[in-house]
């Protein structure tokens, strides 16, 4: 029986723009990322969902706060394009978790009692510079350096990933898609790093 549509909710203050629909599989809205955005919910029946190649996700919620959100980033382009990388990776990689987890905190959210999983990093073109390993080692050395709670992570290989995560129930569903059969996810990503390099400085899994 299909459920009837609930009324959309109101996202949070600075959210407005991030792209939001009635997922009809979940029965329930969903906000959708792009890579370099993210977003912050306090509704328990909204999901947060994207679609990564070599960039990552982190998936946070305070499960006594109520609030969750999710982020999509990539860290700049390789050293050998870039002399300026590891400077780049440093301000956009942090830049990506600390916005999300900042935006947390003002909605209630502890350090303390935050869970985190991670997801993405995959090398989904064999000949490019492996971007993705170079995000999960950035990802991985915040979280230990931050002392955040990592209670999963889905991280590398070679294929994209479908990603839905659940702030009510902290579950984050990951489907790995075997093909690409578009090149949008690349695209997608190319676009991103193009941005990153002209922008000025700024301040458990269930697979299906």
């Amino acid at each position: 029986m299909m459920l009837a549509r609930s009324i959309q909710p109101t996202p949070l203050k600075g959210f407005e723009h991030i792209n939001r629909y009635w997922d009809g599989h979940n029965h329930c809205w969903a906000a959708k990322l792009l890579p370099g955005e993210f977003y912050v919910t306090t509704e328990p029946d909204e999901i947060i969902c994207t679609t990564l190649g070599s960039c990552v996700s982190a998936c946070i919620r305070d499960p006594q706060a109520g609030v969750a959100g999710m982020n999509h980033f990539m860290l700049p382009v390789s050293s050998e394009d870039n002399p300026n990388w590891m400077n780049m990776a440093t301000r956009f990689g942090s830049a990506a978790m600390e916005y999300l987890i900042n935006e947390m905190f003002k909605q209630g959210a502890s350090r303390e009692t935050m869970e985190v999983k991670l997801v993405g990093g995959g090398r989904i073109i064999s000949s490019l510079y492996d971007v993705g390993r170079r995000n999960i080692d950035f990802v991985l050395e915040y979280a230990r350096l931050e002392r955040l709670r990592v209670l999963a992570k889905d991280l590398g290989d070679v294929h994209p990933r479908k990603v839905v995560f659940h702030p009510d129930s902290g579950v984050m569903r990951v489907k790995r898609l075997r093909s690409l059969h578009n090149d949008t996810v690349i695209q997608r990503e190319q676009h991103y790093v193009a941005e990153l390099q002209t922008q000025p400085v700024t301040g458990d899994i269930e697979l299906f």
